[in-house]
């Protein structure tokens, strides 16, 4: 489990069943009220780019992902 603060670009988490990789971010500490993170994530199933906002300390599902270079055995 990582929280609002682990957010970084290039973090990769899962809300509501649905894989986000984060675009851009800002933490957002506004005069009246808690603080928030606004950002802006890239959906992994059909790559739209969404808007999210977190409360500051919610708790999210991070999810590892790695990049293999794959070498495939047919011409084209």
């Amino acid at each position: 489990m990582a929280t609002t603060a682990d957010i970084r670009k290039g973090f990769a988490f899962t809300v509501e069943g649905k894989l986000y990789l984060v675009v851009d971010f800002q933490h957002v500490k506004p005069g009246k009220g808690g603080a928030f993170v606004r950002t802006k994530v890239r959906n992994l199933e059909n790559n739209n780019v969404v808007e999210i906002t977190f409360n500051s300390g919610k708790s999210l599902d991070e999810i590892r992902l790695e990049r293999n270079p794959y070498q495939y055995l047919y011409k084209e």
